[in-house]
Protein backbone atom coordinates (compact mmCIF):
# COMPACT_ATOMS: atom_id res chain seq x y z
CA UNK A 1 0.00 0.00 0.00
CA UNK A 2 2.45 1.98 1.23
CA UNK A 3 4.41 1.55 -2.59
CA UNK A 4 1.25 2.61 -4.23
CA UNK A 5 0.38 5.75 -1.91
CA UNK A 6 4.15 6.81 -2.90
CA UNK A 7 3.49 6.04 -6.83
CA UNK A 8 0.57 8.49 -6.19
CA UNK A 9 2.33 11.39 -4.75
CA UNK A 10 4.85 11.58 -7.44
CA UNK A 11 2.29 11.60 -10.16
CA UNK A 12 -0.08 14.37 -8.09
CA UNK A 13 3.09 16.20 -8.19
CA UNK A 14 3.63 16.60 -12.24
CA UNK A 15 -0.65 16.86 -12.16
CA UNK A 16 -1.13 19.84 -9.55
CA UNK A 17 2.21 20.78 -8.32
CA UNK A 18 4.01 20.31 -5.47
CA UNK A 19 3.25 22.75 -3.44
CA UNK A 20 -0.63 20.84 -3.29
CA UNK A 21 1.32 17.27 -2.10
CA UNK A 22 3.03 18.74 0.70
CA UNK A 23 0.07 21.24 1.96
CA UNK A 24 -2.80 18.57 1.68
CA UNK A 25 -1.41 15.03 1.04
CA UNK A 26 1.60 14.40 2.90
CA UNK A 27 0.11 13.59 6.28
CA UNK A 28 -2.83 11.62 4.37
CA UNK A 29 -2.18 7.66 4.08
CA UNK A 30 -3.69 4.82 2.26
CA UNK A 31 -4.76 2.36 4.93
CA UNK A 32 -6.99 -0.57 3.06
CA UNK A 33 -7.96 -1.66 -0.85
CA UNK A 34 -10.94 -3.84 -0.87
CA UNK A 35 -10.68 -5.26 -4.06
CA UNK A 36 -14.29 -6.94 -3.96
CA UNK A 37 -15.90 -3.41 -3.30
CA UNK A 38 -12.94 -1.49 -5.57
CA UNK A 39 -13.12 0.65 -2.38
CA UNK A 40 -9.73 2.35 -0.78
CA UNK A 41 -9.17 3.34 2.41
CA UNK A 42 -7.54 6.80 3.37
CA UNK A 43 -6.84 8.40 6.51
CA UNK A 44 -6.60 12.44 6.84
CA UNK A 45 -4.95 14.06 10.03
CA UNK A 46 -8.23 16.11 10.59
CA UNK A 47 -11.69 16.98 9.07
CA UNK A 48 -10.29 20.33 7.57
CA UNK A 49 -7.63 18.30 5.30
CA UNK A 50 -10.36 15.42 4.42
CA UNK A 51 -12.99 18.30 3.32
CA UNK A 52 -10.67 20.10 0.79
CA UNK A 53 -9.71 17.19 -0.66
CA UNK A 54 -13.23 15.70 -1.33
CA UNK A 55 -13.86 19.39 -2.49
CA UNK A 56 -10.52 19.50 -4.75
CA UNK A 57 -9.08 17.11 -5.49
CA UNK A 58 -10.97 13.72 -5.33
CA UNK A 59 -11.64 13.16 -9.09
CA UNK A 60 -7.84 13.29 -9.48
CA UNK A 61 -7.59 10.59 -6.58
CA UNK A 62 -9.84 8.47 -8.25
CA UNK A 63 -8.04 8.95 -11.82
CA UNK A 64 -5.01 7.82 -10.70
CA UNK A 65 -5.27 5.30 -7.54
CA UNK A 66 -7.66 3.66 -10.00
CA UNK A 67 -4.72 3.45 -13.07
CA UNK A 68 -2.31 2.51 -10.33
CA UNK A 69 -4.92 -0.44 -8.97
CA UNK A 70 -6.20 -1.54 -12.24
CA UNK A 71 -9.35 -0.81 -12.41
CA UNK A 72 -12.52 1.17 -13.27
CA UNK A 73 -14.60 3.67 -10.90
CA UNK A 74 -12.53 3.72 -7.92
CA UNK A 75 -14.57 4.63 -4.26
CA UNK A 76 -12.49 6.49 -1.80
CA UNK A 77 -13.67 6.74 1.64
CA UNK A 78 -11.84 8.60 4.39
CA UNK A 79 -11.65 6.81 7.86
CA UNK A 80 -12.99 8.84 10.78
CA UNK A 81 -10.12 10.85 12.64
CA UNK A 82 -10.33 9.38 16.25
CA UNK A 83 -9.64 12.63 18.43
CA UNK A 84 -9.11 10.74 21.40
CA UNK A 85 -6.27 8.65 20.19
CA UNK A 86 -4.74 11.18 17.95
CA UNK A 87 -4.04 15.30 18.63
CA UNK A 88 -5.49 17.20 15.46
CA UNK A 89 -2.68 18.74 13.88
CA UNK A 90 -3.38 22.39 12.63
CA UNK A 91 -3.07 22.71 8.77
CA UNK A 92 -0.68 25.06 7.75
CA UNK A 93 1.17 26.03 4.60
CA UNK A 94 4.49 24.87 4.19
CA UNK A 95 5.66 28.42 2.76
CA UNK A 96 4.07 30.46 5.56
CA UNK A 97 6.17 28.54 7.78
CA UNK A 98 9.35 29.19 5.96
CA UNK A 99 8.86 32.99 5.82
CA UNK A 100 8.43 32.81 10.00
CA UNK A 101 12.27 30.97 10.27
CA UNK A 102 14.27 34.17 10.05
CA UNK A 103 14.05 37.04 13.45
CA UNK A 104 13.51 40.44 11.94
CA UNK A 105 17.37 40.94 13.98
CA UNK A 106 20.29 38.45 13.09
CA UNK A 107 23.42 39.43 15.32
CA UNK A 108 26.03 36.89 15.20
CA UNK A 109 23.99 34.70 18.15
CA UNK A 110 20.88 35.35 16.20
CA UNK A 111 22.68 33.63 13.18
CA UNK A 112 23.57 30.61 15.00
CA UNK A 113 20.36 30.04 16.37
CA UNK A 114 18.96 30.50 12.35
CA UNK A 115 21.35 28.03 11.20
CA UNK A 116 20.82 25.58 14.37
CA UNK A 117 16.86 25.83 13.51
CA UNK A 118 16.85 25.48 9.42
CA UNK A 119 19.14 22.61 10.04
CA UNK A 120 16.51 21.09 11.62
CA UNK A 121 13.69 22.25 10.16
CA UNK A 122 15.30 21.25 6.43
CA UNK A 123 16.68 17.49 8.04
CA UNK A 124 13.40 15.67 6.21
CA UNK A 125 13.30 18.03 3.12
CA UNK A 126 14.92 15.60 1.37
CA UNK A 127 13.42 12.37 0.06
CA UNK A 128 15.90 9.51 1.32
CA UNK A 129 15.30 6.88 -1.17
CA UNK A 130 16.99 9.43 -3.51
CA UNK A 131 19.89 8.64 -3.14
CA UNK A 132 23.23 8.32 -5.45
CA UNK A 133 23.30 4.43 -5.27
CA UNK A 134 19.65 4.11 -6.46
CA UNK A 135 20.28 6.16 -9.55
CA UNK A 136 21.01 3.67 -11.96
CA UNK A 137 23.51 5.72 -14.14
CA UNK A 138 23.85 5.35 -18.24
CA UNK A 139 24.55 7.19 -21.06
CA UNK A 140 21.52 9.31 -20.78
CA UNK A 141 22.60 10.76 -17.86
CA UNK A 142 26.12 10.10 -17.17
CA UNK A 143 27.90 13.48 -16.95
CA UNK A 144 25.05 14.77 -14.71
CA UNK A 145 25.39 12.00 -12.32
CA UNK A 146 29.19 12.58 -12.28
CA UNK A 147 28.53 16.72 -12.12
CA UNK A 148 26.33 16.04 -9.21
CA UNK A 149 28.57 13.22 -7.70
CA UNK A 150 31.82 15.77 -7.57
CA UNK A 151 29.65 19.15 -6.26
CA UNK A 152 28.75 16.60 -3.19
CA UNK A 153 32.58 16.33 -2.18
CA UNK A 154 33.14 19.94 -2.49
CA UNK A 155 30.49 22.25 -2.82
CA UNK A 156 30.75 25.57 -3.90
CA UNK A 157 33.99 25.41 -5.83
CA UNK A 158 33.56 22.92 -8.70
CA UNK A 159 30.57 23.56 -11.15
CA UNK A 160 28.88 26.37 -9.38
CA UNK A 161 26.13 26.49 -10.47
CA UNK A 162 25.02 23.17 -11.53
CA UNK A 163 22.46 23.47 -14.18
CA UNK A 164 20.67 20.04 -15.07
CA UNK A 165 17.80 20.22 -17.93
CA UNK A 166 15.71 17.74 -19.56
CA UNK A 167 12.04 16.20 -19.90
CA UNK A 168 9.95 15.52 -17.42
CA UNK A 169 10.49 12.29 -14.86
CA UNK A 170 13.90 12.18 -16.46
CA UNK A 171 15.80 11.93 -12.84
CA UNK A 172 16.24 15.68 -12.10
CA UNK A 173 14.16 15.56 -9.03
CA UNK A 174 16.15 12.42 -7.79
CA UNK A 175 19.55 13.81 -8.53
CA UNK A 176 19.10 17.32 -6.28
CA UNK A 177 18.05 14.90 -3.50
CA UNK A 178 20.97 12.99 -3.33
CA UNK A 179 23.16 15.63 -3.73
CA UNK A 180 21.04 16.84 -0.72
CA UNK A 181 21.33 13.76 1.07
CA UNK A 182 24.58 13.17 0.09
CA UNK A 183 26.20 16.94 1.41
CA UNK A 184 24.17 16.39 4.53
CA UNK A 185 25.67 12.85 5.21
CA UNK A 186 29.04 14.06 4.67
CA UNK A 187 28.87 17.73 6.87
CA UNK A 188 25.73 17.52 9.09
CA UNK A 189 25.94 20.81 9.94
CA UNK A 190 25.97 22.05 6.63
CA UNK A 191 22.80 24.68 5.80
CA UNK A 192 21.21 23.06 2.66
CA UNK A 193 17.40 24.05 1.66
CA UNK A 194 15.34 22.19 -1.39
CA UNK A 195 12.58 24.31 -3.06
CA UNK A 196 10.61 24.17 -6.05
CA UNK A 197 10.11 27.31 -7.97
CA UNK A 198 6.53 27.38 -7.57
CA UNK A 199 6.96 27.18 -3.71
CA UNK A 200 9.47 30.02 -3.94
CA UNK A 201 7.10 32.40 -5.63
CA UNK A 202 4.39 31.55 -3.77
CA UNK A 203 6.65 32.49 -0.76
CA UNK A 204 8.17 35.69 -2.07
CA UNK A 205 4.50 36.52 -2.77
CA UNK A 206 3.68 36.18 0.47
CA UNK A 207 6.55 37.74 2.22
CA UNK A 208 5.39 40.78 -0.22
CA UNK A 209 1.72 40.51 1.84
CA UNK A 210 2.86 40.04 5.03
CA UNK A 211 5.89 42.82 4.95
CA UNK A 212 8.70 40.42 5.51
CA UNK A 213 10.74 40.62 2.69
CA UNK A 214 14.09 41.19 4.30
CA UNK A 215 13.43 38.02 6.21
CA UNK A 216 12.65 36.34 2.77
CA UNK A 217 15.95 37.06 1.34
CA UNK A 218 18.08 36.54 4.85
CA UNK A 219 16.54 33.11 5.09
CA UNK A 220 17.81 32.00 1.40
CA UNK A 221 21.08 34.07 1.55
CA UNK A 222 22.21 31.72 4.90
CA UNK A 223 21.93 28.53 3.36
CA UNK A 224 25.41 26.79 1.87
CA UNK A 225 23.46 25.16 -0.49
CA UNK A 226 20.35 25.96 -2.66
CA UNK A 227 18.52 23.59 -4.68
CA UNK A 228 16.12 24.56 -7.14
CA UNK A 229 13.34 22.31 -9.08
CA UNK A 230 12.18 23.91 -12.57
CA UNK A 231 13.53 27.06 -12.37
CA UNK A 232 11.76 27.84 -15.39
CA UNK A 233 8.71 28.29 -12.93
CA UNK A 234 9.84 31.92 -12.28
CA UNK A 235 9.08 33.12 -16.04
CA UNK A 236 7.76 36.26 -16.38
CA UNK A 237 7.70 37.20 -12.70
CA UNK A 238 9.57 40.12 -12.55
CA UNK A 239 9.99 40.82 -9.34
CA UNK A 240 10.66 37.46 -8.14
CA UNK A 241 13.27 37.46 -10.68
CA UNK A 242 14.71 40.30 -9.01
CA UNK A 243 14.49 39.18 -5.62
CA UNK A 244 16.42 35.76 -7.16
CA UNK A 245 18.81 37.36 -8.81
CA UNK A 246 19.90 39.05 -5.19
CA UNK A 247 19.86 35.76 -3.68
CA UNK A 248 22.17 34.23 -6.57
CA UNK A 249 24.75 36.96 -6.62
CA UNK A 250 24.86 36.79 -2.31
CA UNK A 251 24.90 32.63 -2.50
CA UNK A 252 27.74 32.70 -5.68
CA UNK A 253 29.78 35.15 -4.07
CA UNK A 254 30.31 33.65 -1.21
CA UNK A 255 31.46 30.46 -2.86
CA UNK A 256 27.92 28.61 -1.80
CA UNK A 257 26.48 25.95 -4.24
CA UNK A 258 24.16 26.67 -6.21
CA UNK A 259 22.02 23.59 -8.18
CA UNK A 260 19.16 24.29 -10.98
CA UNK A 261 17.01 21.71 -12.67
CA UNK A 262 15.01 22.64 -15.66
CA UNK A 263 12.83 21.53 -18.70
CA UNK A 264 14.95 23.35 -20.96
CA UNK A 265 18.67 24.84 -21.80
CA UNK A 266 19.25 28.35 -19.82
CA UNK A 267 18.91 30.12 -23.25
CA UNK A 268 15.45 28.95 -24.46
CA UNK A 269 13.68 29.45 -21.25
CA UNK A 270 11.14 32.67 -22.09
CA UNK A 271 9.87 35.45 -19.86
CA UNK A 272 14.13 35.55 -17.76
CA UNK A 273 15.71 38.61 -17.20
CA UNK A 274 19.08 38.52 -19.49
CA UNK A 275 21.26 39.47 -16.89
CA UNK A 276 19.56 36.22 -15.01
CA UNK A 277 20.14 34.13 -17.69
CA UNK A 278 23.73 34.33 -18.29
CA UNK A 279 23.79 33.72 -14.72
CA UNK A 280 22.14 30.34 -14.75
CA UNK A 281 24.69 29.02 -17.51
CA UNK A 282 27.75 30.48 -15.85
CA UNK A 283 28.25 27.10 -14.30
CA UNK A 284 28.06 23.75 -15.32
CA UNK A 285 25.32 22.78 -17.91
CA UNK A 286 24.19 19.43 -18.42
CA UNK A 287 21.59 17.75 -19.87
CA UNK A 288 19.68 14.30 -19.40
CA UNK A 289 17.37 12.72 -21.61
CA UNK A 290 15.82 9.54 -22.49
CA UNK A 291 17.44 6.35 -21.50
CA UNK A 292 18.10 3.61 -23.96
CA UNK A 293 16.18 0.05 -23.52
CA UNK A 294 19.02 -1.46 -21.66
CA UNK A 295 18.85 1.26 -19.16
CA UNK A 296 15.73 1.36 -18.56
CA UNK A 297 15.78 -2.32 -18.00
CA UNK A 298 18.59 -1.89 -15.37
CA UNK A 299 16.30 0.45 -13.56
CA UNK A 300 13.39 -1.53 -13.42
CA UNK A 301 15.50 -4.56 -12.04
CA UNK A 302 16.82 -1.83 -9.56
CA UNK A 303 13.19 -0.47 -8.40
CA UNK A 304 11.77 -4.11 -8.56
CA UNK A 305 14.77 -4.92 -6.24
CA UNK A 306 13.62 -1.96 -3.93
CA UNK A 307 10.58 -3.88 -3.42
CA UNK A 308 11.53 -6.88 -2.72
CA UNK A 309 10.38 -8.62 -6.09
CA UNK A 310 13.08 -10.12 -8.40
CA UNK A 311 11.87 -9.11 -11.75
CA UNK A 312 13.06 -11.52 -14.70
CA UNK A 313 14.87 -10.01 -17.61
CA UNK A 314 12.26 -11.00 -20.23
CA UNK A 315 9.52 -9.30 -18.13
CA UNK A 316 12.02 -6.38 -17.79
CA UNK A 317 12.27 -5.86 -21.39
CA UNK A 318 8.20 -6.39 -21.80
CA UNK A 319 8.02 -3.04 -19.61
CA UNK A 320 11.15 -1.15 -20.70
CA UNK A 321 9.61 -1.17 -24.38
CA UNK A 322 6.20 -0.37 -23.46
CA UNK A 323 7.03 2.68 -22.20
CA UNK A 324 9.22 5.22 -24.16
CA UNK A 325 8.66 8.53 -22.44
CA UNK A 326 10.37 8.84 -19.13
CA UNK A 327 11.39 7.16 -16.21
CA UNK A 328 8.48 8.10 -13.89
CA UNK A 329 6.17 6.26 -16.37
CA UNK A 330 8.55 3.35 -16.41
CA UNK A 331 8.23 3.37 -12.36
CA UNK A 332 4.51 3.70 -12.94
CA UNK A 333 4.43 1.20 -15.06
CA UNK A 334 6.29 -1.46 -13.06
CA UNK A 335 4.11 -0.67 -9.82
CA UNK A 336 0.97 -1.27 -11.40
CA UNK A 337 2.18 -4.92 -12.13
CA UNK A 338 3.50 -5.60 -8.79
CA UNK A 339 0.65 -4.29 -7.56
CA UNK A 340 -1.23 -6.40 -9.35
CA UNK A 341 0.58 -9.35 -9.09
CA UNK A 342 0.16 -9.05 -5.39
CA UNK A 343 -3.23 -7.84 -4.73
CA UNK A 344 -4.52 -11.06 -6.99
CA UNK A 345 -1.50 -13.25 -5.46
CA UNK A 346 -0.12 -14.15 -8.98
CA UNK A 347 3.65 -14.49 -9.89
CA UNK A 348 4.73 -11.57 -12.00
CA UNK A 349 4.80 -13.16 -15.74
CA UNK A 350 4.90 -12.13 -19.17
CA UNK A 351 1.01 -13.11 -19.47
CA UNK A 352 0.38 -10.85 -16.04
CA UNK A 353 2.23 -7.70 -17.46
CA UNK A 354 0.67 -8.04 -20.90
CA UNK A 355 -3.01 -8.04 -18.75
CA UNK A 356 -1.62 -5.06 -16.70
CA UNK A 357 -0.13 -2.60 -19.29
CA UNK A 358 -2.64 -2.74 -22.11
CA UNK A 359 -5.15 0.16 -21.78
CA UNK A 360 -8.96 -0.65 -21.74
CA UNK A 361 -8.98 -0.06 -24.99
CA UNK A 362 -6.37 -2.25 -26.14
CA UNK A 363 -3.92 -0.03 -26.17
CA UNK A 364 -0.06 0.15 -24.89
CA UNK A 365 1.23 2.30 -22.35
CA UNK A 366 2.40 5.46 -23.82
CA UNK A 367 -0.21 5.69 -26.16
CA UNK A 368 -0.91 8.16 -28.95
CA UNK A 369 0.49 11.61 -30.03
CA UNK A 370 -1.16 15.04 -29.01
CA UNK A 371 -0.93 15.93 -32.63
CA UNK A 372 -3.07 12.70 -33.61
CA UNK A 373 -5.71 13.90 -31.50
CA UNK A 374 -5.89 17.28 -32.67
CA UNK A 375 -5.78 16.60 -36.35
CA UNK A 376 -9.08 13.35 -35.51
CA UNK A 377 -10.91 16.27 -33.55
CA UNK A 378 -10.39 18.56 -36.56
CA UNK A 379 -12.39 16.38 -38.83
CA UNK A 380 -15.43 16.45 -36.46
CA UNK A 381 -15.08 20.23 -35.50
CA UNK A 382 -14.02 23.60 -37.93
CA UNK A 383 -10.76 24.42 -35.37
CA UNK A 384 -7.49 23.98 -35.77
CA UNK A 385 -4.86 23.81 -33.13
CA UNK A 386 -4.27 27.80 -33.16
CA UNK A 387 -7.77 27.52 -32.27
CA UNK A 388 -7.79 24.94 -29.94
CA UNK A 389 -5.26 26.84 -27.88
CA UNK A 390 -6.29 30.44 -28.19
CA UNK A 391 -8.20 31.83 -25.27
CA UNK A 392 -11.44 32.10 -27.46
CA UNK A 393 -14.36 30.47 -25.29
CA UNK A 394 -17.31 29.92 -28.02
CA UNK A 395 -19.85 27.23 -27.06
CA UNK A 396 -18.69 25.05 -29.79
CA UNK A 397 -14.89 25.90 -29.55
CA UNK A 398 -14.61 25.13 -25.89
CA UNK A 399 -16.74 22.11 -26.03
CA UNK A 400 -14.39 20.43 -29.03
CA UNK A 401 -11.55 21.70 -26.76
CA UNK A 402 -12.54 20.08 -24.09
CA UNK A 403 -13.14 16.81 -26.17
CA UNK A 404 -9.76 17.05 -27.59
CA UNK A 405 -8.20 16.93 -23.67
CA UNK A 406 -10.81 13.96 -22.85
CA UNK A 407 -9.34 11.96 -25.54
CA UNK A 408 -5.61 13.03 -25.05
CA UNK A 409 -6.57 11.34 -21.40
CA UNK A 410 -8.10 8.55 -22.99
CA UNK A 411 -5.79 7.59 -25.76
CA UNK A 412 -2.07 8.44 -23.93
CA UNK A 413 -0.63 8.51 -20.43
CA UNK A 414 0.27 12.19 -19.58
CA UNK A 415 -0.63 14.07 -16.89
CA UNK A 416 -2.99 16.71 -16.89
CA UNK A 417 -0.50 19.36 -16.66
CA UNK A 418 1.53 18.02 -19.72
CA UNK A 419 -2.14 18.44 -21.73
CA UNK A 420 -2.91 21.71 -20.22
CA UNK A 421 -0.11 23.39 -21.22
CA UNK A 422 -0.35 21.90 -25.07
CA UNK A 423 -3.97 23.24 -25.41
CA UNK A 424 -2.43 27.05 -24.27
CA UNK A 425 -1.40 26.71 -20.74
CA UNK A 426 -4.26 25.88 -18.76
CA UNK A 427 -4.07 24.36 -15.53
CA UNK A 428 -4.45 20.77 -14.56
CA UNK A 429 -8.05 21.94 -13.21
CA UNK A 430 -9.51 22.95 -16.12
CA UNK A 431 -8.44 19.72 -17.67
CA UNK A 432 -9.88 17.80 -15.12
CA UNK A 433 -13.46 19.80 -15.45
CA UNK A 434 -13.07 19.08 -19.31
CA UNK A 435 -12.73 15.50 -18.28
CA UNK A 436 -16.06 15.37 -16.38
CA UNK A 437 -17.89 17.74 -18.45
CA UNK A 438 -17.52 15.08 -21.63
CA UNK A 439 -18.08 12.07 -19.62
CA UNK A 440 -21.14 13.57 -18.62
CA UNK A 441 -22.35 14.46 -21.85
CA UNK A 442 -21.46 11.10 -23.08
CA UNK A 443 -23.52 9.35 -20.42
CA UNK A 444 -26.46 11.10 -21.76
CA UNK A 445 -25.70 11.62 -25.37
CA UNK A 446 -25.25 7.56 -26.00
CA UNK A 447 -25.00 8.49 -29.91
CA UNK A 448 -22.43 10.86 -29.51
CA UNK A 449 -20.45 8.16 -27.39
CA UNK A 450 -20.61 5.87 -30.39
CA UNK A 451 -18.83 8.70 -32.16
CA UNK A 452 -16.04 9.15 -29.63
CA UNK A 453 -15.36 5.77 -29.84
CA UNK A 454 -14.85 5.63 -33.86
CA UNK A 455 -12.45 8.93 -33.23
CA UNK A 456 -10.41 6.68 -30.19
CA UNK A 457 -9.98 4.15 -32.54
CA UNK A 458 -8.86 6.51 -35.63
CA UNK A 459 -6.36 8.00 -33.00
CA UNK A 460 -4.97 4.74 -31.40
CA UNK A 461 -4.70 3.14 -35.22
Amino acid sequence: MQGIWDQFLKILREEAGSRVVETWFKAVSLQQWDSLGNTVYLEAPNNFVKEWIIGNYLELVRLHLGRLLNVNNVKVVFLDVSLESKQEKKVESPDCKEIDLVPALLDRSGKKALLKQMQSKNRGSFNVSYQFDTFVVGPSNSLASAAARAITEKPGYLYNPLFIYGGSGLGKTHLLHAIGNGIRELDPQASVLYQTADRFVTEFINAIRFDRVHKFQAKYQMVDVLLVDDIQFISNKEQTQEAFFHIFNSLYDSHKQIVFSSDTYPQNIAGIAERLRSRLAWGLVTDIHTPSLETKVAILKRKADLHGEALEDKVAHFIASKVESNIRELEGALIRVLAFASLTQQPVTMELANKVLLRVQGQQVGGADFNRVVKCVSKYFSYNLRDLRSKKRSKELSFARQLAMFLMKRTSDKSLRDIGQFLGGRDHSTVMHALTRVENYLKKNPDFLQKVKRMEREICR
